[in-house]
């Protein structure tokens, strides 16, 4: 968000509560498609590509003129996200909250491969619009009825949701850049030549592996269902050593 950015401001566009301007010539064109403009700019040519100038030509209008829709490039971004993130997995059809996380995890990771910019631009404090919000619901849902409290819920949708950000391609913040994209080659030959200096790494690259994503999760989602198995039993416990002796 940028320094001076309200964000009152970026939630009345986002949920719809700007009041539409009363002046002026009559609007050509809606948020949608100019979201959906500069979505694929960002898609086909990288962020650095996206400036309210580059979209206002794709568009076939002056720069000024976006300034009608938004108020600059900080909101030209939300909309851009809201637009971009798509609609949440269903995970209706998912038995258990396990399956239903792992679901969620695909649909997050398949969004993020669509639309490669979007992870380092879903960062830090910030408004969020309701499309966005609803992935957080959806993978909320997946925890209802387990031990966890509401905060632990939470903190267990971004623990899954760090990871696949974390394990995005090298070309998105939060991966090593040993492990994927182009300077993989490079780093692995260097470790290779300094394999003295960093033995370890030296011997993991060596013979790459494509299953990191699949087994940090695993081994997340493993951790969590020792909490949610072990809280279970000790409830059942409890509610077993409350129960009166019968007569």
């Amino acid at each position: 968000m940028a320094v001076n950015e309200d964000p009152r401001t970026l939630a009345e566009l986002l949920w719809g509560q700007r009041k539409p301007r009363s002046r002026g010539p009559r609007p050509a064109f809606d948020l949608a498609r100019l979201a959906d403009t500069a979505v694929k700019v960002a898609d086909a040519e990288g962020l650095e590509a996206v400036s309210m100038h580059r979209i206002a030509a794709e568009l076939g209008f002056t720069k000024m003129a976006l300034y009608r829709y938004v108020n600059g490039k900080t909101e030209l971004m939300a909309i851009m996200i809201e637009a971009a993130v798509g609609t949440p997995p269903d995970l209706s059809g998912a038995a258990g909250w396990r399956a239903k996380l792992e679901e969620y995890a695909r649909g997050l990771s398949t969004a993020w491969r669509r639309h490669p910019w979007l992870p380092s631009v879903t960062v830090g404090d910030r408004v969020m619009g309701p499309r966005e919000t609803a992935w957080s619901e959806t993978a909320l849902s997946a925890l209802t009825g387990t031990p966890l409290t509401q905060r632990e819920r939470l903190d267990a949708v971004m623990m899954v949701s760090h990871h696949i950000r974390a394990t995005h391609p090298a070309a998105t913040q939060g991966t090593q850049t040993w492990t994927d994209g182009s300077a993989a080659p490079i780093m692995r030959e260097l470790l290779l030549l300094n394999a003295d200096r960093f033995p370890l790494l030296a011997t993991t690259v060596a013979t790459p592996s494509t299953t990191t994503r699949q087994f940090g999760l695993l081994a997340l989602l493993d951790g969590l269902e020792r909490t949610i198995t072990q809280r279970t039993h000790n409830n059942g416990d409890e509610q077993t050593a409350s129960r009166p002796d019968p007569p």
